[in-house]
C-alpha cells in the first residue's frame, strides 16, 4: 500500500497545474469585450467567424451598382414627393440577419420583396423620420425646421399605403441598377410592421446592409435594404469583376472607339472552290502529280470565309495576272455589323 501511495504522488506531481480562467480571459478568447460594442470586436474567435462577412464587402461592382441606384433614386423621389430630394450611401457593411432584426427601432415597417430571377428575398426598412417627412410633404403639411417627433404608435393606413409606393419605387430603381451588370425583378412580396414576421433567411445567415440618407430640405431620414449574401450568390462572379472606366453600361464613347478599331483590323479571308473528304490512307499515297477529283465545275460559285465562318459567295475570275473573285450577294449580317460600327 506504502508503494502505491508513493506511485499516485508521484504521478500527481508530474501532472502540470490545471489552471482555471476567469471570466474576463475567457470573453477576450472569444473575443467580447464589455466595454465595446459588438461591432468593435476584432479579436478572439468572434473575429474569425465575422471574417466569413468581409468577402462580401471587397466586391467592387457592389458600389457601382448602388452609386448607379442613388443617382436613379434620387430623381425618382423627387418625381414622387415633387420637392428636393438628395439621396446619399450613408455605409454598407455585413452583418448577421438575427442582429439585424433585433436593431430594428418599433415601430417598424419592413418590406418583404423577392428577387425573382436569383430565387431568393430581401428587405427593405423606411424608418420614421423617413415616414413622417415624407407624408408631411404629400398632405401639404409645413415645413418643419426642427427635427420631426417620432410618436409611438403604430403607422395608419395611409402612411402603410404611402411606405409601400415608396418601398416599390426603391424596387424599381435597384432593379435598374442592376440591369446592366445582370437584369433583374425585384418584385414586392409584403409589408411587415414586426420584425419576427420577416424573417427571410436564417438567423445566423451574413446579409448586406445599405443605408441610404434621404434629405428633403432638412428633413428625411434613413432607408435601409438588407440583401442576404445567398440572394446575391447567382451573380457573385459578376460582383468580382473590377470596374473599369466612368460610365456603368453602355458606352457609346468606348464602342466608337472600338468599331474604329475593329474595321481597321485585319483579317485572313479564303476563297473555297470545294470540299471534300478523304481517308489518311489516301493521303498517305499522294505524290507529286497525284490529282483529287473536287465535285466543282469551273463555272460554280466560290465560298468566301474566314475563321472557319462563311461570309459570303462569289464568282471566280481573273484581273490581269492575278486571280480575282466577284461578290454575287451581300455579306451576311453586314446591316448588324454596320450599325454597331457607327
Amino acid at each position: 500500500m506504502a508503494n502505491d501511495a508513493t506511485g499516485g504522488d508521484a504521478d500527481a506531481e508530474a501532472e502540470p497545474d490545471a489552471r482555471v480562467l476567469n471570466q474576463d480571459e475567457i470573453d477576450l478568447l472569444l473575443g467580447f469585450d464589455g466595454g465595446q460594442d459588438a461591432a468593435e470586436n476584432n479579436s478572439g474567435i468572434m473575429a474569425i467567424l465575422d471574417k466569413s462577412m468581409m468577402a462580401y464587402e471587397k466586391l467592387p461592382m457592389l458600389e457601382v451598382v448602388f452609386d448607379r441606384m442613388v443617382r436613379i433614386l434620387s430623381t425618382s423621389l423627387r418625381t414622387f414627393t415633387s420637392d428636393n430630394v438628395d439621396v446619399s450611401i450613408d455605409s454598407m457593411t455585413s452583418l448577421r440577419f438575427e442582429d439585424y432584426l433585433n436593431s430594428i427601432p418599433l415601430p417598424a415597417l419592413l418590406g418583404v420583396f423577392r428577387a425573382v430571377e436569383w430565387e431568393n428575398f430581401g428587405l427593405v426598412t423606411v424608418d420614421s423620420s423617413q415616414i413622417y417627412s415624407t407624408v408631411d410633404i404629400l398632405l401639404g403639411g409645413r415645413r418643419a425646421t426642427r427635427p420631426i417627433r417620432i410618436e409611438g404608435r403604430p403607422y395608419t393606413t395611409i402612411e402603410q399605403d404611402i411606405v409601400r409606393k415608396m418601398v416599390e419605387i426603391v424596387l424599381s430603381d435597384m432593379g435598374s441598377a442592376f440591369d446592366p451588370l445582370s437584369p433583374v425583378t425585384f418584385q414586392f412580396d409584403r409589408l411587415e410592421n414586426n420584425p419576427r414576421f420577416a424573417s427571410i433567411t436564417r438567423p445566423n445567415s451574413a446579409a448586406l446592409l445599405v443605408r441610404l440618407r434621404v434629405d428633403m430640405d432638412e428633413r428625411g431620414g434613413m432607408i435601409e435594404i438588407l440583401i442576404p449574401h445567398n440572394t446575391l450568390e447567382p451573380i457573385r462572379d459578376l460582383l468580382l469583376q473590377m470596374f473599369m472606366g466612368e460610365k456603368f453600361g453602355q458606352d457609346s464613347v468606348w464602342e466608337r472607339h472600338l468599331g474604329k478599331e475593329v474595321q481597321q483590323t485585319y483579317i485572313d479571308v479564303q476563297a473555297v472552290l470545294d470540299e471534300r473528304k478523304i481517308t489518311l490512307g489516301e493521303i498517305i499515297d499522294l505524290k507529286i502529280g497525284s490529282t483529287i477529283m473536287l465535285n466543282a465545275k469551273p463555272n460554280d460559285l466560290v465560298k468566301i470565309k474566314s475563321g472557319g465562318v462563311q461570309l459570303t459567295t462569289a464568282r471566280l475570275g481573273k484581273m490581269g495576272d492575278m486571280m480575282a473573285v466577284s461578290l454575287v450577294e451581300e455579306i451576311k449580317r453586314m446591316k448588324e455589323m454596320a450599325q454597331w460600327l457607327n
